[in-house]
């Protein structure tokens, strides 16, 4: 059986790097269950009914809910929109009713609880796909309802008294967003993988993270840790000097990251435009002010999550220039319309009872029975671009044909904006040079590109190697799809989270892509790593990952390669 980031030894622990940087602390044990004792002392006959015990069921969902909504009111990005996905999931009708239905069978009311996420985890985990990356909110609920029925503070992250390394078996969204990088200096995992939440939320808030690491929470509290973020290592036994200069090494060198002011180009010149991910408008004005030449990838579905009904195409103009107005200046916004659907959904688009969404009608594949839907949409898009003034692209997610791209470039030139797809099928990748006949520019996903390639959930830790970008068979889709754009002589972009990752960014720029769009956070690193690499290296780098065998002889070839 192969295993992915195997133990080395008793001392060294490997697995998934997703955000750089080097930290030695010593460890900081996460137990996120609710104690025994507390549940012991339960008593399930207080409640005089099932009807009385669903009610105090909906008080302790309501609360979680809510304490959910006040931690995303006081963050911004990535980590508000999955703590506000989280506290809709704590409040979902379905959940609800699976736990009205153990209720009515006799259950009490914690086995009730545990009976209906039960359910839905089976659900969600028989989904695969993004709905896997689900299971881990669900369980986060279910200890959060536990904890406030039997009287007990909800679990999770509390602050540390002192600098450490933060290890857990896996963390959910509301511990992942509240954390402090000066208290916690690095984040280590035995599950998820490169896109799971903690990753993403990390990577936000720049704290280096180890995800997919076998054996880590069998680690001795207090243990101290030298982790380093770019190779995916874990040391027990490092010698304190050599471990201090390390990160000694590892500050001046982010310290120099941070001076990096723009624009992108390599050492020699050659221009890569870096650019944005955004949500919202919050997200966008903070966006803005970092050295990027525009928004590569503006998530819309993001801002109706919680909505039950369609907006007006006016209302949705108003939302989308909050967004646009930032970079009204000679910068450019690429806006992705609805990506509804599978881990996503919107309650006036996604449609009920999908066998399996991830592989289902999510995307562009919305407008197929709604075509409307996505009409309306571009209405608004363009009428946001006229009322701002900014230069405005827009593209589909999911697209897998060329007529499907052809169809879609058709409605979008209909009103004079630029017309783009998506990557993140396989197909698109391998149509590339076909689909560049009808759209003005492609930009590639390397999140789903990299599980539909790979055939892998995202959430499976012991396939976590396998939905690693560094996966050859990735990069060599990506480079068919990069000269494909080279031949046209149309931008090839990257969106998906391995365009944050400063080392596969000189891969990619080498395989051809003409822009990066990352995390605000993610920016000077980047923009500063290509800027210490001609175009020559940078070619060297993809020729050295294209040709590796695995991921980690991958990063290893262009760390050497690059210094």
């Amino acid at each position: 059986m192969v295993t992915e980031n195997p133990v080395a030894s008793d001392t060294l622990f490997r697995g998934t790097p997703v955000v750089p940087g080097v930290a030695y602390a010593p460890a900081l044990l996460v137990r996120t269950e609710v104690s025994p004792e507390a549940v012991a002392r339960f008593d399930a006959g207080q409640y005089a009914d099932h009807d009385a015990a669903l009610a105090a069921y909906d008080a302790a969902a309501d609360a979680v809910a809510e304490g959910f909504a006040r931690k995303a009111a006081s963050v911004s990005g990535d980590a508000a929109q999955v703590l506000t996905a989280s506290a809709g999931l704590a409040r979902d009708k379905g959940l609800r009713g699976a736990v009205r239905k153990q209720l009515r069978a006799g259950e009490d009311l914690l086995a009730a609880v545990h009976g209906g996420v039960d359910q839905f985890v089976a659900i969600f985990t028989g989904m695969g796909g993004l709905m896997a990356e689900r299971v881990t909110d669900l369980l986060d609920i279910e200890r959060r309802v536990l904890a406030r029925l039997v009287g007990e503070p909800e679990p999770g992250v509390g602050t540390p008294e002192a600098p450490c390394v933060l290890v857990a078996e896996d963390l959910a969204p509301a511990d992942t967003a509240g954390l402090d990088p000066a208290l916690v200096l690095a984040l280590v995992t035995e599950r998820g993988g490169p896109t799971s939440h903690t990753a993403i939320i990390a990577r936000q808030l720049s704290i280096p993270c180890v995800v997919g690491t076998a054996g880590a929470t069998a680690l001795t509290a207090g243990t101290m840790l030298l982790v380093d973020g770019v190779a995916g290592t874990v040391e027990t036994d490092a010698v304190p000097e050599e471990a201090e200069a390390r990160v000694a090494a590892d500050v001046e060198q982010r310290a120099a990251l941070a001076a990096w002011t723009g624009p992108g180009r390599t050492a020699d010149g050659v221009p890569v435009k870096i650019l944005a991910n955004v949500a919202d408008g919050p997200s966008a004005r903070t966006s803005g002010e970092a050295p990027v030449q525009g928004v590569g990838l503006f998530r819309t579905e993001l801002s109706f999550l919680n909505r039950k009904d369609e907006p007006s195409v006016e209302e949705q103009a108003g939302i989308y220039g909050e967004v646009l107005r930032p970079f009204g200046d000679d910068r450019y916004v690429v806006v992705r319309t609805l990506d509804a659907g599978s881990d996503k959904p919107v309650a006036f688009a996604t449609l009920e009872g999908e066998e399996n969404p991830a592989l289902g009608v999510r995307g562009l594949r919305l407008s197929f029975g709604n075509p409307g839907l996505l009409d309306r949409q571009l209405d608004a898009i363009a009428l946001a671009a006229r009322e701002t003034g900014t230069e405005t692209w827009v593209m589909a997610p999911m697209v897998a044909t060329v007529a499907e791209a052809a169809d879609f470039a058709d409605r979008v030139h209909a009103r004079d904006l630029k017309a783009g797809v998506m990557v993140e099928v396989p197909s698109a990748a391998l149509l590339a040079h076909r689909m560049l006949e009808v759209v003005d520019f492609m930009s590639i996903g390397t999140n789903d590109l990299t599980q539909y390639t790979m055939a892998a959930d995202r959430m499976a830790t012991d396939l976590a190697h396998l939905t690693d970008p560094w996966q050859p068979a990735v990069l060599q889709l990506i480079a068919i799809t990069a000269e494909a754009g080279r031949q046209a002589h149309k931008p090839v972009g990257v969106c998906g989270e391995a365009a944050a990752d400063p080392l596969l960014a000189c891969v990619l720029v080498g395989m051809g892509v003409t822009s990066l769009s990352m995390a605000a956070a993610a920016v000077r690193p980047v923009g500063a790593q290509l800027a210490r690499a001609t175009f020559d290296r940078c070619e060297d780098a993809a020729e050295a990952a294209l040709s590796a065998s695995d991921p980690v002889a991958g990063r290893d070839a262009v760390r050497a390669l690059l210094g």
